[in-house]
């Protein structure tokens, strides 16, 4: 049977997004929170830093080894918007920050803050725990970003010369370092610039370092003793905790330090698709699913530890005391993006808009201003997003995510066209556009409206996503038939300009349930609507969450609050509370406890901790604890 090519994305600057809930993320991502974190990283030293004038006494902030990151993943954010939104003022933000960067090359063709002005000595001694080749990945994805919207290849041919001077650094040749990086990022950059330029050398060097690593004697064992450092990191698990423990190909269970993991695991699936690379594409799945079915947060989160940033084991999965760090869900997407292209299975896009409507989006505030690091699925009310961060790595992450966001919407196999997300807004496809109108994910139908040059052949394959029974379909409207295959309707048709597609959804709460290995979750349910999974705040609640019990057979319904953050919907119902007596006074008693009749009002996991002050709950209690 011949194997199906791969999806190819519609670009993010072909598709615009007019209205709705991601519309609202978009729009403040662009008017706010891009020049939010530009003055952060101007008065922090971040961009004067790149002039490479500090010294020792300087009043200068100190740089740190992973500022060039910082600014990078700035500059790719500010690109992707350029391409939907131009804007001359930050554009010129973006050309001085870039002239800054090309004057900081050395002669070489070599490019970082920290280690040209600090530590200069110190150059590639320590791949294991300085973020050299991790900092030069971002700036290679920022300069391929920068070059397709702007078509300005200054700072394009600044990193083309710098990865040119690794690839004459790192290789399997005998004169060459055989490293590979602690904290991946590099590998998939790689490949970015590999698929723009055509430079096959960029692709062998990506290729090299993720089938390097792992292997034995072991690369970091060895620089560490060459340079005196300690043995094994300060973490106990050692070198799993970069997904070194193991060659690649060998590893079954996702392991370490979350981000670097879903950076790796994207490059080995991008990897797979340049090689056709059958057994690298079944490491990735198996890796997948241990993740998806033992090791991932409901909302999407992933990296249960604030040890190690990551994974342990599997089912281990606390809620007040989950890391689920905000880059780690921004990694899933670009992993699961990945995947879904590779593979063209719809559960992959499941997982996609599971962490976006969750995981992702709750890693910022509505006013775009405040960001967590850390996303619990349980608050006593003391963790709330921050402005900045001394390691500032979330904040341009979710910038250069939600700028890019249209490039996760839609594909196309040939001159099919195969739509993952459902926004508000228009998609350019090579026989027209696709105009979709929605309130999703509030409301259950979407309408889709072409637009096309002529009348055409072509199949149009709209994802039907795991939580939904019962969709139904019309066309040009009139009921038709759904057919699915790997979870997409596929509507194969000579298509008229001006055919209309209508799909519903329809959103039925629903109480989910943890796989009994969790045991935090004992006796316990979450809610979910549609993609959106749900949690109690006290502000609607009041205090003392845990004491509420959601008893399975009481009424939940769903009521719009357009006056509630951007107009929300969210879910309603009847609890019960343990109510303490006045004569409880003991620790321990074997009276029975008093329970009173209390309602229940939870909000979209994303939109917690925007109000005052208070406590949050995604898992309630749904047995009574006398």
């Amino acid at each position: 049977m011949q194997k199906k090519k791969p999806f190819e994305p519609i670009p993010h600057s072909h598709v615009e997004i007019k209205s709705g809930f991601w519309y609202a993320k978009t729009r403040n991502n662009r008017k706010t929170t891009i020049d939010f974190i530009y003055k952060h990283m101007k008065t922090s030293g971040r961009i004067d830093a790149w002039k490479l004038d500090w010294q020792p006494g300087s009043r200068q902030p100190k740089p740190h080894i992973f500022w060039d990151s910082d600014a990078a993943k700035w500059l790719e954010a500010a690109a992707y918007s350029l391409a939907t939104h131009p804007d001359k003022a930050l554009e010129l933000k973006c050309d001085t920050l870039i002239d800054l960067i090309a004057q900081a090359q050395q002669t070489d063709g070599y490019i970082n803050i920290y280690f040209t002005c600090v530590e200069p000595q110190k150059r590639w001694s320590n791949l294991r725990d300085w973020h050299e080749l991790y900092c030069a990945g971002h700036l290679i994805e920022a300069a391929v970003a920068y070059y397709r919207s702007t078509g300005k290849d200054k700072l394009l041919n600044v990193v083309s010369r710098y990865a040119d001077y690794i690839i004459s650094v790192f290789g399997p040749e005998s004169h060459k370092k055989h490293g590979y990086p602690g904290h991946e990022e590099i590998e998939l950059a790689l490949i970015k610039l590999y698929r723009l330029s055509g430079n096959k050398a960029y692709l062998t060097l990506s290729k090299y370092m993720v089938d390097e690593r792992g292997h034995q004697p072991h690369y970091f064992d060895l620089e560490a003793e060459h340079h005196g450092a300690a043995k094994e990191w300060h973490h106990q698990e050692g070198h799993s905790v970069f997904q070194a423990h193991l060659p690649v190909r060998r590893q079954r269970q996702v392991t370490g330090h979350a981000v670097r993991a879903m950076y790796l695991y994207s490059a080995m699936t991008d990897l797979a698709v340049e090689y056709s690379d059958e057994e690298l594409q079944k490491t990735c799945e198996q890796l997948w699913h241990n993740m998806v079915d033992k090791r991932m947060y409901l909302t999407g989160g992933i990296g249960s530890s604030h040890q190690n940033e990551g994974f342990t084991r599997d089912y281990d999965l606390p809620n007040e005391a989950a890391y689920a760090e905000t880059c780690a869900a921004i990694g899933l997407v670009f992993w699961a993006h990945r995947m879904l292209s590779y593979s063209g299975c719809s559960h992959y896009g499941d997982i996609l808009e599971r962490v976006l409507y969750n995981g992702v989006m709750s890693g910022v505030s509505l006013d775009g201003k405040r960001f967590f690091y850390e996303n619990p699925l349980k608050s006593r009310g003391t963790h709330h997003r921050k402005g900045w961060f001394d390691c500032a790595c979330c904040p341009a992450n979710l910038a250069r995510l939600l700028a890019s966001l249209g490039g996760y919407v839609a594909a196309q196999r040939g001159g099919d066209l195969f739509i993952h997300l459902f926004v508000d807004g228009r998609i350019a496809f090579s026989h027209g556009y696709v105009s979709i109108k929605t309130a999703y994910p509030w409301e259950e139908k979407t309408r889709f409206t072409l637009e096309l040059e002529k009348p055409q052949d072509f199949t149009l394959a709209l994802r039907l996503p795991a939580w939904c029974r019962s969709p139904r379909l019309h066309i040009n409207g009139q009921t038709a038939p759904i057919h699915v295959k790997e979870g997409y309707l596929h509507l194969q048709h000579h298509w008229q300009v001006g055919d209309t597609i209508e799909l519903t959804l329809p959103m039925l709460i629903e109480r989910v349930k943890a796989h009994p290995a969790v045991v935090n979750n004992l006796g316990r349910v979450a809610l979910q609507r549609g993609p959106l999974i749900y949690c109690l705040e006290s502000t609607d609640n009041g205090g003392n969450l845990d004491q509420i019990v959601l008893p399975p057979h009481a009424p939940l319904y769903a009521e719009k609050k357009p006056d509630l953050f951007e107009g929300i919907t969210v879910i309603r119902g009847s609890g019960e509370r343990h109510i303490p007596s006045m004569q409880e006074t003991s620790l321990y008693s074997a009276a029975p406890k008093q329970i009173e009749p209390c309602p229940i009002t939870a909000i979209p996991y994303a939109y917690w901790d925007n109000r005052q002050e208070g406590e949050m709950l995604v898992w309630i209690r749904e047995i009574l604890l006398t």
